[in-house]
């Protein structure tokens, strides 16, 4: 070779329009990003020591042998070879430049700076630890910071948006919490406040919301009739490409649960291709949805409509996207990957991923994940005459005893006529 080698970086920051590239980091899959730097003339001696692993674990992640999956690999990947973060589906890097704050729409609420704070702390606490501990916490955070600034009459829209915002992520913390009656009222008291600030996405959002709670609650009636009234709102604009792929999506989730199976993958195709083409900065007021997240509904979508093999892949995938820190999301989905695994009689893999739910920190607050583990282990029960679904059902009952007792402060006690 001669003249200068050049730096992954440069490579790299030549590469970031190139779909191979954005389709290695969109699947996370290190392996193929590996290949693509060396045949450009990165060595593997260079890759390896910018990643900090040995050559031999270099080869086995370019050969397929095996896939990256710790966090930290991924920051170091990130880092190294200046790939930004949202990539990945990671946080964004020190290192990436800050973004002027686009100039607001008209009728725009603004963000404040304290409102904007104590959003990320609650959103980042929920998917860390789950919703039951923080519900309370929500709940006097906008009866007493938050009411008091709406009946001002120095008012203005951003308030009526960030009440709107938190009385939305208390619906979804009091449906992680198993009280669904609740989380309907306060969707139904977001809307309104949505509309008064004038933000029609943020009223999109909260009706997307209002459809996954119509379809938990067994009414796909009403779930398709919500994610329909998202994407009207939606469409009309200002057009956020993630929340028109999230409505797009509950439709579809919808749709299947109804049993219309066309026009469900019909509108599981347009939200992957409108999520696929989403490039602009988000609203980061609205409720997040990524390509983990697509996956994962993608594969309740086929689990409804019976394509349990594309399901699986899906489910695998979208654990393959979650980072670690988003612990429940990660459970959930855990738990539909060992459920689709025992819909096609796949006893050792479902074992297998089952173990990885039961190792899920047994501090977290969510009644939704605990209801779904009760479930599994009734799908589990019947296969006992299996040693390792044995060996797991033994483990799903110690692991149980453990998290009621961890979470008995948050459990709701059991209806008359029901056993604990």
């Amino acid at each position: 070779m001669t003249g200068r080698e050049r730096e992954p970086q440069e490579i790299v920051a030549g590469l970031l329009a190139d779909q191979r590239l954005l389709a290695a980091c969109a699947e996370r899959d290190m392996g193929t990003l590996f290949r693509l730097l060396n045949h450009r003339g990165v060595s593997t001696r260079r890759i390896a020591a910018a990643v900090d692993i040995t050559q031999g674990r270099l080869y086995d992640y370019m050969n397929g042998k095996s896939r990256v999956e710790k966090l930290a690999i991924f920051e170091q990947i990130a880092d190294a070879f200046h790939i930004p973060g949202h990539l990945l589906g990671l946080a964004k890097r020190p290192w990436e430049p800050a973004a002027p704050p686009p100039p607001p729409a008209l009728g725009e609420p603004l963000p404040d700076g304290d409102d904007m704070a104590a959003m990320d702390a609650f959103r980042t606490a929920d998917r860390q630890a789950g919703g039951g501990r923080l519900y309370n916490a929500v709940v006097r955070h906008l009866r007493d910071n938050i009411g008091p600034r709406l009946v001002d009459a120095d008012g203005t829209p951003h308030v009526f948006a960030i009440a709107a915002v938190l009385t939305e992520m208390a619906g979804w913390m009091a449906h992680d919490s198993g009280q669904d009656g609740v989380a309907g009222r306060h969707f139904t008291r977001a809307l309104p406040l949505a509309r008064a600030s004038g933000d029609t996405p943020l009223a999109a959002s909260i009706a997307a919301s209002t459809s996954h709670l119509a379809l938990q609650t067994g009414d796909p009636a009403a779930a398709v009739h919500w994610a329909r009234t998202g994407l009207d709102l939606a469409e009309a604009g200002p057009v956020v490409p993630t929340l028109i792929a999230r409505l797009y999506t509950m439709s579809a989730r919808a749709l299947a649960a109804a049993g219309q199976p066309t026009p469900a993958l019909r509108a599981l195709g347009r939200a992957e291709e409108t999520l696929g083409g989403a490039a602009e900065a988000e609203r980061p007021w609205l409720s997040p949805f990524d390509a983990a997240a697509l996956a994962l509904e993608s594969a309740l979508v086929l689990r409804d409509l019976q394509h349990h093999d594309q399901a699986r892949a899906r489910a695998e995938h979208a654990i393959r996207l979650r980072e670690s820190s988003r612990a429940r999301s990660l459970a959930l989905s855990r738990i539909t990957l060992v459920c689709l695994h025992l819909s096609c009689d796949e006893l050792d893999a479902a074992v297998t991923v089952g173990h990885d739910v039961l190792a899920a920190d047994p501090n977290l607050g969510s009644i939704r994940v605990l209801r779904q583990l009760d479930d599994l282990r009734a799908l589990l029960a019947p296969h006992r005459s299996h040693p390792p679904v044995r060996a797991l059902l033994t483990r799903f009952d110690e692991t149980r005893r453990a998290r009621m007792l961890l979470l008995a402060d948050i459990v709701p006690p059991p209806s008359k006529g029901t056993t604990p």
